[in-house]
């Protein structure tokens, strides 16, 4: 079976109707799962007190919020390349989640770093490029409605789905590429010096993949959304040729 038989609208309503209730009902468990345990039943961190659990929050919503952008890239890119309407019209759905994501990500850095720095902001080079991602977040669906036809929107907000992916990169690493900066490195490492300790790791995984799951519920819902509203819009510019 070959995967670019899901780039049909109607194989893919079939199919994102039969994962919805499971995507669903896994993205609550492991969002209650994750959050109650985090919250209620782990210790307070020896330096940050319990400020430190903002961490099940702000570190799942920062990865989503790049990510995103990555699987905007890939889809913008099949578009470009295939002329896929539903991978356009996935990358699409997926920028409102997205933007979502960037909030809360900036919103609960805000709220862990105030007591930590002494400052609710600070032009950090993680911090700006995330706020630069975040504008292109906002360029992106406003490039969406601006323009009526719909598959020049397609090409221009895919394009511009390129120019953003270079801060999508230095979001991710900026912390790795200047020394300056208040912000700390990865929560999460392959070095178990660096990464976060087992009694908040744990729960942080759970964390981790009910944001995942809920990004895929969500896309599932929108890009279904999405394909809907194209039919009805063909189906309004028939009856009016035929009138």
């Amino acid at each position: 079976m070959s995967l670019w038989e899901y780039a049909n609208p109607k194989k893919f309503m079939q199919t994102s109707a039969a994962i919805l209730p499971y995507s669903a009902g896994l993205t609550a468990i492991c969002l209650v799962v994750g959050l109650v345990w985090g919250f209620f039943f782990t210790p307070d961190d020896f330096r940050q007190g319990s400020t430190v659990k903002i961490i099940y929050l702000h570190v799942p919503s920062a990865m989503m919020a790049i990510n995103i952008w990555v699987m905007m890239l890939v889809t913008s890119l099949i578009w470009l390349i295939r002329r896929h309407h539903v991978s356009v019209l996935a990358a699409k759905a997926a920028a409102p989640i997205g933007v979502v994501m960037t909030l809360i990500a900036l919103f609960t850095g805000a709220i862990w770093g105030q007591p930590m720095w002494g400052t609710w902001w600070e032009w950090d080079p993680r911090l700006t490029s995330f706020l630069i991602l975040f504008l292109f977040y906002l360029g992106y669906i406003a490039l969406w409605s601006a323009i009526e036809n719909s598959d020049t929107a397609a090409d221009l907000t895919s394009i511009l789905c390129l120019v953003g992916s270079v801060f999508a990169v230095l979001s991710r690493y900026a912390a790795n590429f200047w020394n300056q900066g208040l912000h700390q490195g990865a929560s999460l490492s392959l070095d178990k010096e660096k990464n976060v300790a087992d009694v908040f790791y744990q729960p942080l995984l759970f964390c981790l993949a009910g944001f995942v799951l809920l990004f895929i519920t969500l896309l599932l819902l929108r890009t279904r959304t999405e394909i809907r509203t194209r039919r009805l819009s063909a189906l309004r510019l028939r009856e009016r040729q035929a009138a």
